[in-house]
């Protein structure tokens, strides 16, 4: 039987700290504060064989999987710091009914709700991801999965130490028709012995200085910015219909994301990644080399201006694996992963499959079961998206590791960050794989990981 306390606390964190100090679990925080709807409305929509979600982020990616994760699941709890966000998601997918907060603790901290969907920006993936583990979740997290490499590290101890499902957002490892068949191709031994791996990922976007204004009236702006530092909200007028501000266009500063390194180069990478495991071959990288163009200078791996886009907008680096395997991360060809082999080379992306190997598939196909042994010989249903969520609800179910969990996607992650790292300090880097550190660099080890602002860290009270 649930204590109810003598006297109520004015906000979310009070009624934590109040929890903390009596032992109350953090679950009895259930109560919405921002914008709700009756929570007897969220119960009933839930009262049939579907399972109540609540979503962390309600932007661009949450409103796209929402339209999957709702064929499946009933949208009862909506968190966003921007009050317009939440609405349009609420309306589309819940026809209003969901609870709406502005703190997502206020959805983690609930009872009825077993299965969250994260889909916030990057800087704002580990925090809730890890106390949505500690509370007894299940999540479905956007990638990339972290800002550093060392939240990666504490994202894998605790999903060890909690056994909950997660579920990593790169839905090219569900994509059969292309991604899967390559890599079913390569674990057939239809390339041979894989000597190179190429991951090009497209340059970034720049721009001209972005003057510092108000954020709109439905953002809470300190609260987007969170675990980062304080920053003026900037926005500025391209053309006649398109802005660009440091709230949508987040990707392109470094305080809150890696940019089209961790990117794309989340899907990219992570498929060499599984092509070089396929055949057999380590996947453990030793060293990184290469070099990188920001719009704006650095000093000592950090930008000189805050007013503009400052992540690489280009680059060409080249890892090292053993045996001699090199992969090479660039942005100036065809998007797309290229797979050279002793017996012949494959070229993927998401709309196309081809290469020699490919051609003998005609005379010489795969055989039965190749795709399905690919894929972990998991349940296949839909193509990429509707796949991915499929297989998300089908382990969160069965309680088996997904197609996309946390410790092979942080193994190919670290290289992303790796090689901003590098491009930033303008030098190669030694890797030591299994200590998870650069070896004999100081100042490299230094940009393993970033301090979270006051009031912003990471809460680990686990739930009884």
């Amino acid at each position: 039987m649930r204590t109810k306390p003598d006297t109520k606390p004015q906000n979310l964190d009070d009624r934590r700290d109040f929890l903390k100090k009596t032992g109350l679990a953090a679950s009895a925080l259930a109560t919405p504060y921002f914008i709700t709807s009756s929570s007897a409305k969220a119960q009933e929509q839930s009262k049939n064989d579907r399972m109540p979600i609540g979503l962390i982020g309600a932007g661009g990616m949450g409103k796209g999987n929402m339209g999957v994760a709702t064929r499946t699941a009933d949208l009862v709890a909506i968190a966003d710091v921007d009050s317009r966000h939440a609405e349009e998601v609420n309306q589309k997918f819940s026809k209003g009914k969901a609870d709406v907060y502005e703190d997502y603790r206020a959805i983690i901290d609930r009872d009825d709700i077993k299965i969250l969907h994260i889909a916030t920006p990057d800087h704002w993936h580990t925090k809730p991801l890890i106390e949505a583990m500690l509370a007894g979740k299940d999540v479905y997290c956007e990638k990339p999965l972290t800002l550093t490499i060392d939240e990666g590290k504490l994202i894998r101890k605790v999903q060890k130490e909690t056994g909950r499902i997660v579920q990593v957002g790169t839905q090219q490892r569900s994509q059969f028709r292309t991604f899967v068949k390559a890599l079913a191709m390569v674990a057939e031994g239809r390339v041979g012995k894989i000597k190179r791996v190429q991951a090009a990922i497209g340059g970034a976007p720049t721009c001209d200085a972005i003057a510092a204004s108000e954020p709109p009236k439905s953002l809470n702006w300190d609260r987007w910015l969170g675990p980062a530092p304080v920053a003026e909200y900037r926005s500025a007028q391209q053309g006649k219909s398109r802005a660009t501000n440091c709230h949508r266009q987040f990707r392109w500063w470094y305080e809150y994301s890696g940019g089209k390194l961790t990117d794309w180069g989340a899907h990219h990478v992570d498929i060499c990644v599984m092509a070089i495991q396929a055949a057999g071959q380590a996947a453990n990288p030793l060293s990184i080399s290469g070099s990188a163009s920001h719009p704006v200078e650095f000093n000592a791996g950090m930008p000189s201006e805050k007013d503009r886009y400052n992540t690489a907008n280009e680059f060409k680096f080249t890892v090292k694996f053993p045996e001699d395997v090199e992969m090479v991360i660039r942005h100036d060809t065809d998007n797309g992963i290229l797979i050279e082999g002793t017996e012949g080379r494959i070229f993927v992306n998401r709309g196309s499959l081809k290469g020699s190997p490919v051609e003998a598939l005609t005379e010489n196909p795969l055989p039965d079961g190749a795709i399905d042994r690919a894929y972990k010989n998991l349940p296949r249903k839909g193509q990429e998206r509707s796949a991915h969520w499929s297989n998300f609800f089908h382990c969160a179910e069965t309680r088996k590791e997904p197609i996309s969990d946390v410790h092979s996607h942080m193994k190919m992650l670290n290289i992303c960050h790796l090689a901003g790292i590098c491009g930033r300090l303008g030098r190669e880097l030694k890797w030591d794989d299994e200590k998870e550190e650069i070896v004999g660099d100081v100042e490299a080890n230094s940009f393993l990981k970033r301090p979270y602002r006051k009031g912003y860290e990471i809460e680990m009270m686990q739930n009884a």
